[in-house]
Order: structure tokens, then sequence, then C-alpha cells
């Protein structure tokens, strides 16, 4: 007869699904699921804040387009990542929160960090329960590993009461379904497909919009199959970033709202209809939109489509890439010259404006010279160097308001998931916990990681570079300080003026020593004729390595680049 504690069969369960690595901190209730993770070689990364922990099992979890798994403990240790779990569920990632929990004999009695923890979550994930039977854990583990995959991707919250990780369970007893199968992939209604084929057929000024399902599904491929068969430009979204190289002929950046105020007909593939794209107002209105989503509770909302594609974007490309093979798609082909000229002309003039930008060398720095200096360090073309992208080996991270705006324009994509931010929730302070993720995955050593932060967001956050010190993961951040809440106190500033913009400064922090005092090692910039080599030093540099860049505080909203998002 054999027997297991509860939290030896929690991650013996997480192990057989294959979870190799789990981020955590620690808590007395969630101990005997760490002694179950040393059992079965489960890496436990301890961050300094639970809110990181979350973060990171969504970053993973968006890396590996797989479950990304948080371990916390009772109470505050929930509460804490409420936070990454929201900006999980905004962004359809499917992180796998465990949160411990008060003893179920002591509910009611006022026992340690005891609080209903299921009614705080249930709202922001897919589904929220607790194990009261030490014989149902590896099932439960199981549902939520599943659940967080299936159709929609999003985050789930199971809840372990301590007495039901310490419980000792016959294996006789135990309740193990046989691993189920991934979740069925479906293609596009025949009938829906023809008639998304008949609106791109007379299409004069199509425009193809690839949001982040496109990346989820590892659509990319299929994507390039469509634009190879039709030629329609291609403008690109959250982590649809990337699908199509930066140096792709039909892939769009700067002439993004030029072609969607002229287009006459859109494809729209996984991404919502929300503030980005000013609730569907940002298309022209009466441009046709065919709209590719695999959650069917998408369409028609915040504006009516005129065909509905539901699916998994890879294979509904696929299916719109074969169907226009033919003539249909020829004739479109022979159409997009004229269309192409005059959006390529639109995305030189929007480049030759950041370029005087970047051309300048006054000080202090702007923000476009900081992030295409960043860009040149990683790989791309200097200034004047014509087309190009970042290396194949970076992973970059946003997190930050006008220093990743900004710098989201002129930093050049190679591949699909390359690029990282927190999504449309507009979380901050993913940065330090996103790199956690990409590291994780990292084993060889062979990628290099860089962060992209304001200095707001370095503060929620970036205690844990320390992790990544701790851990030997190689990190670079690269901190754009304007001492300022930028992104919120330029609007404020062209709304009320300097002198009633109040809690948005903040002190010139010097964030390279802050890391230095981690064990980490930093630079500050001033110069502008400094900055390339500076980067390239830290990002060759073994440890990790933080550079303050001191930014221009006035930048953004003298050159017209504030804008207020509510």
């Amino acid at each position: 007869m054999a027997f297991s504690i509860g939290g030896h069969l929690v991650a013996e369960e997480l192990h057989r699904a294959g979870v190799r690595d789990l981020f955590t901190l620690c808590g007395g209730h969630i101990a005997p699921i760490y002694d179950g993770c040393l059992r079965y070689g489960i890496r436990l990364i301890d961050t300094r804040h639970e809110q990181a922990a979350a973060h990171a099992g969504d970053g993973y979890a968006r890396l590996t387009r797989g479950p990304g798994v948080a371990l916390v403990t009772a109470g505050p240790g929930v509460t804490d990542a409420v936070t990454g779990v929201a900006n999980a569920y905004q962004a359809q990632s499917p992180l796998v929160l465990l949160g411990g929990a008060a003893e179920v004999r002591s509910v009611g009695r006022g026992a340690l960090q005891e609080m209903e923890q299921l009614p705080v979550l249930r709202s922001i994930t897919k589904w929220s329960a607790t194990c009261t039977d030490p014989r149902r854990l590896r099932e439960m583990v199981q549902t939520a590993l599943r659940v967080s995959m299936a159709g929609t991707p999003g985050p789930v919250f199971l809840e372990l009461p301590f007495d039901i990780l310490m419980a000792q369970v016959d294996h006789n007893e135990l309740v193990v379904p046989p691993p189920l199968p991934s979740w069925p992939r479906t293609q596009a209604d025949p009938a829906s497909l023809a008639a998304a084929v008949a609106l791109l057929a007379q299409a004069e000024h199509p425009v193809i919009f690839a949001g982040s399902q496109v990346y989820w599904e590892g659509a990319h491929t299929a994507l390039g199959q469509l634009c190879a068969t039709s030629h329609i430009p291609v403008v690109m979204n959250g982590m649809g970033r990337g699908t199509l190289p930066a140096d792709h002929p039909q892939a769009l950046n700067h002439a993004r709202k030029r072609a969607l105020r002229g287009t006459d007909l859109v494809v729209l593939i996984g991404t919502p209809l929300d503030f980005r794209i000013g609730f569907g107002a940002g298309i022209n209105p009466k441009a046709k939109i065919i709209q590719i989503d695999r959650d069917p509770t998408q369409f028609n909302k915040n504006r009516a489509v005129d065909v509905a594609l539901s699916g998994s974007a890879d294979l509904v490309l696929a299916q719109l890439a074969d169907a226009l093979a033919g003539h249909s798609g020829a004739t479109l082909r022979g159409r997009m010259a004229p269309w192409l000229a005059e959006l390529h002309a639109e995305e030189e003039r929007g480049q030759s404006q950041i370029n005087a930008h970047i051309a300048a060398r006054g000080r202090p720095i702007n923000h476009y010279q900081l992030s295409s200096t960043l860009a040149q360090a990683l790989g791309a073309p200097g200034l004047g160097g014509g087309r190009g992208a970042i290396a194949d080996d970076a992973v970059l991270i946003g997190d930050g308001g006008d220093v990743v705006g900004l710098g989201s324009k002129v930093l050049p994509l190679r591949r699909p998931g390359q690029w990282l931010d927190p999504g449309p929730l507009g979380c901050l302070g993913v940065g330090a916990p996103f790199a956690i993720a990409a590291k994780a995955l990292d084993r060889d050593n062979r990628q290099r990681v860089v962060v992209l932060s304001g200095d707001g967001s370095f503060g929620l956050n970036g205690f844990d570079f320390e992790t990544c010190i701790r851990f030997g993961m190689k990190v670079t951040v690269v901190v754009g300080n304007d001492a300022a809440w930028g992104q919120i106190r330029g609007p404020q500033v062209m709304l009320f003026g300097t002198e009633r913009s109040p809690a948005t400064k903040l002190a010139p922090v010097r964030y390279d020593r802050v890391v230095e005092a981690f064990g980490g090692v930093g630079f500050h910039v001033e110069n502008p004729d400094e900055l390339l080599p500076t980067l390239r030093q830290a990002l060759d540099h073994p440890q990790v390595a933080c550079v303050n860049v001191a930014l221009d505080p006035e930048f953004v909203v003298a050159s017209g680049a504030a804008k207020l998002t509510v």
C-alpha cells in the first residue's frame, strides 16, 4: 500500500503535464507543494512579490503558448497576485494560479490569512475552484491546466487548503484521469469563407489587421502565405507584432492610421475592436469587415462585421489563402500595386519625421533616439541604413508608457514572440517578471533578453532584477528616465497646465545604482554619442546590467506625440 501527501500529488500532476518551472513567493500554506516540487524536479523560481510571480507565469505562457504556473500563499499572497491574473485575463493568456488557503476545518474561525478568495478571482478567471478532497487533487490540477487552454485561453485559479495538502492519500483511492488530448482546432464555415472570398475579390484597398491570436495559434506561416497570394498590406498589434518581419514589403508601421482610414475592407484577425482601434471608429466607417476570431463573443462587438469566420487563425488563414490561390488572388494582386505604393509613401513620410528626431544630437536624449539606438545595438540598421530588423536572438520586453509606445515605432521585429508587452490591460510592472520567464526558458543562455522600461514602471517590480541576479539570468534593462509618469503628465499639462498636473513627477533616481546594489552592473548615459557604445557594452556584459538613460521630459509634448488615452 502506497501513500502520498497532497502537496506531492499536486507536484506529481504538474510534472506529468510537462511543467518544469514554477514561479512563487514562499508561504507556510504552500510548503507541502514545495517539497513535492523537489521530489519531481520542478524548478522553483521565487520572486520578490506575488504580483511578479503571476506576471512571470503569464510571460511563460505567452512564450510557450501553453500554461504558465504561479504558486502563492494564502490571503495577501493571493491578493498580491490579482493584478497579474487580471492582466493575463485581458491578454487571454493561460496562467494557472495555485493559491494556498487556511485549513478547511478552520474556515470561519479566523485562521491565519483566512479570507474568501474565490469571489475575488472569479470575475478575472475562466474557472476558479477549491479542492476539499485530497483524493481529487491530481484530477483538479489537470482540470485547471486543461481549462486554461480550452477554447479561448485564459487564467484559472485553484485554491488548495493547507490540511488538504498535508493529508495522506492512499494511491488506491486517487482520482487520476488519463491525460486528455489537446483542445480541437477548427476551420471556418465554408459558406462564410465563400462570402469572405467574394468580398476580397471586389476590394480595392484591403488591409489585413493581424492581432495576438496570429501569434498564439502559430498562424504566422499561414499569414505569410495569404500575403503572398494576395499582396494585401498588413498592420499588426499586440502579440501580432513580428508575425510578419519588419522588412516584409507588405508590413506597415507608420502608415497604419492612413491604411485604416483609407481602406474599403479590413481582414481583422484575432484582435478586439477595443480602445486601441477607437472601438472600431478608427476604421473607415464605409469599409467592410471580415473578422476572424476563435472567440465568437467578439463578433459585432462595438461595430457590426460583414463576415464572421469562427475558428483557429492558422487554419482559417490557410483556407483563405487556398481559396484565393486561383483567379481571385491574381485579380486582387493586380490591384494592390497603387495601394501599396500610396502606403509606402506614407511609411516614408512617417519615418522621415522620426528620423529628424533621431538625428538630433542635443541633450537630453529623446525617446526615439533611445529606442532606435537600442535597435541598432541589437543588429538593426542604423539611421539611413534601409529596412531591416533586430537580431533573431533578441527578446524585447516593453514595460512603460511613452518610452514603450514611441519605442515600438522604431524597434523593428524579425519574428513572432520577439516582443512582449502588458497587453490590453495596460498594466505596468511586467518588465522583470517577463524577463525571468524568458530566461527560465533559455537554459542554454542563447537569447539576449532586454527590458525597455520607464522609470515609473521600474518602481513596481524592479526588485525582481535581484531575482534575475540570484538565478544567474543575464538580463539587460534599459530605463528611459524622464523623472515623471510621462504618459500621464504630458496630457495633463496640455489639458490643465504645468502648475495643475499633480502626482506625475518623480525624482531623477539612478536606477543603474539600484541594480548595482542588487549585485548587477550599472551604466548611466546623458550624452547621445555615448549611448550606442554603452548599450553594446551592457548587452555584452555577463551580469544583469542596467542602462539608466536621462531622457528629455519635455520631448513627448513638444514633439506632438502626447495623447490622452482613457
